[in-house]
């Protein structure tokens, strides 16, 4: 399992796309901010549930015992490639507070599991490595790809939540506008092959957890 599977996967949902216009990959999110002893924030948890096409391609021949059932044993290697192509892309996971940026450090803890219907959801940790708030500082956690090729919603009931945090602290979701059906129609390929890099596209449509402590 290589780096090559993963685009290789991209690309046939980019090929079964409807109108090829963007996004191509759809991700239903949960995600846990987690917090130290010292009330700081110490890591973001997510679990991404990945649409069907995408688990679709993502999972062909790797039912390596033929039972119809894709075990976390099986997945894992498509899981490693998961996690080192996202790094590229910063995890889609971009945490601020002020006009600092909060730096995270390598995944921990990542696996991939297949729910009933097949489809894919990746389980991971982001440590936070360096520059977190000081304690009841507020902040937030922006969840969106700049490319606007994968599309984030949160999850309707339980999207986010806090793990061992400081009394008084809480967590609110900001969801994104949804582009209109006149902005989904100039979402074309060629409209995102003429954006300048880094045009940071994406961050429209950032689904943003705001914390905040009394």
């Amino acid at each position: 399992m290589t780096s090559l599977r993963f685009l290789l996967v991209l690309v046939g949902c980019l090929v079964a796309s409807e109108a090829f216009a963007h996004p191509h990959v759809w991700v239903t999110a949960r995600s846990e901010l987690v917090y130290g002893p010292e009330g700081r924030i110490t890591a973001v948890r997510h679990a991404w549930t990945f649409d069907d096409m995408f688990s679709s391609f993502a999972t062909q021949g790797l039912d390596a015992d033929g039972d119809g059932k894709l075990t976390r044993e099986e997945l894992a290697p498509l899981a490693e490639v998961n996690v080192t192509s996202l790094a590229e892309f910063k995890f889609f996971t971009f945490g601020k507070f002020g006009d600092k940026r909060v730096v995270f450090d390598t995944p921990v803890d990542y696996w991939l599991e297949s729910g009933p219907q097949g489809a894919l959801t990746l389980h991971f940790t982001l440590p936070v490595k360096d520059n977190a708030p000081a304690k009841g500082e507020p902040f937030r956690v922006e969840v969106y790809d700049p490319t606007y090729f994968v599309a984030f919603e949160f999850a309707k009931e339980d999207p986010a939540r806090i793990v061992s945090a400081p009394e008084g602290c809480g967590v609110d979701l900001e969801r994104p506008k949804a582009p209109d059906a006149d902005q989904s129609k100039k979402l074309s390929e060629s409209f995102f092959s003429g954006l300048s890099p880094g045009a940071n596209f994406g961050a429209q449509f950032s689904n943003t957890l705001l914390v905040a402590c009394r």
